[in-house]
């Protein structure tokens, strides 16, 4: 996979720092160098010290990705919602996990569901990047990079917060009495579980702001965005302030109106420098939030 750029710098620089200049990251000049790529001037082999004059135009030549082969095919199907030469985003049913458990004899996850789903395509990248993800019982958008570059550019955007991603939950009871506000309250693995967080004051900063949309004593639902990217963040957060959401039966959520957590990622916004452009991606929500919603009002 080649990438183009055209220098509009005034002065001579070198190459390497032109590419730094477009997001290219030292590992991925590294696997242009060490592993089948090449680098251009004009079109022309050239070396990383090399100078680029201004007006030239500068190529990275990214070697193709097999598959992992200990990753299983799963030909399930999953529903799209946008994709593009560099982006896959998926809208992701509930009870779907995002990445294979590795004890169990039979995978199903999105992982293998996109494995098989670029062979069938004949993509020439064919190694399943995942740079978000949503836990087993929670539906909405994941997204998928479909190449390393892409990957390494949502990496950066996700470590500098600049991915926007919306969710909607019901959590149990009236909220408090606040239209927006946010939740401080650091997050660390409970010792008593593997799977299970808990708000400790020794745990890692966390962030969660959320707009309550309607409350009841029966049920609020809450517009959230994280500005952290905890494990079970939203989940944590929500049942630490004596509202966990409906589902969620790990966390203390009432079971009988809905058999998993309330909680849909509805919105994912990032920017793509292949395309220049804002992407934003929307998923609607699945009949058992939209009835369970219907049922709070």
């Amino acid at each position: 996979m080649i990438f183009t750029w055209q220098y509009q710098g005034n002065t001579p620089r070198k190459l390497r720092s032109v590419f730094k200049s477009f997001g290219v990251t030292s590992s991925l000049m590294k696997i242009a160098i060490f592993h089948g790529g090449a680098m251009f001037i004009d079109g022309a082999s050239a070396w990383a010290v090399d100078l680029v004059q201004p007006g030239q135009q500068v190529g990275l030549l990214l070697p193709d990705e097999p598959a992992n082969p200990n990753i299983t095919l799963c030909d399930e199907p999953f529903k799209i919602a946008f994709e593009d030469e560099d982006f896959l985003v998926i809208n992701k049913d509930a009870g779907v996990a995002t990445v294979p458990a590795h004890h169990v004899a039979v995978q199903d996850s999105l992982v293998n569901r996109v494995k098989s789903y670029y062979i069938h395509q004949g993509y020439n990248n064919q190694v399943t990047h995942v740079a978000t993800r949503l836990d087993k019982n929670t539906s909405g958008l994941v997204v998928f990079p479909k190449h390393r570059f892409a990957h390494a550019v949502l990496d950066k955007q996700l470590k500098h917060h600049q991915v926007y991603k919306e969710y909607l939950a019901v959590v149990g009871g009236r909220a408090v009495n606040t239209s927006h506000g946010y939740i401080y309250a650091p997050i660390e693995r409970d010792p008593s579980s593997f799977v299970q967080r808990r708000v400790n004051c020794n745990g890692k900063e966390s962030v969660t702001e959320y707009w309550t949309l309607y409350r009841s004593n029966q049920g609020s639902i809450e517009k959230i965005n994280l500005h952290t990217g905890r494990t079970h963040q939203i989940r944590v957060h929500f049942s630490f302030l004596g509202h966990p959401l409906l589902g969620d039966d790990m966390y203390g959520g009432d079971l009988s109106l809905i058999n998993r957590q309330a909680l849909h990622c509805q919105t994912v916004s990032f920017y793509s420098p292949f395309k220049n452009e804002q992407i934003v991606c929307h998923a609607a929500l699945p009949d058992d939030m939209e009835n369970l919603i219907n049922h709070i009002k």
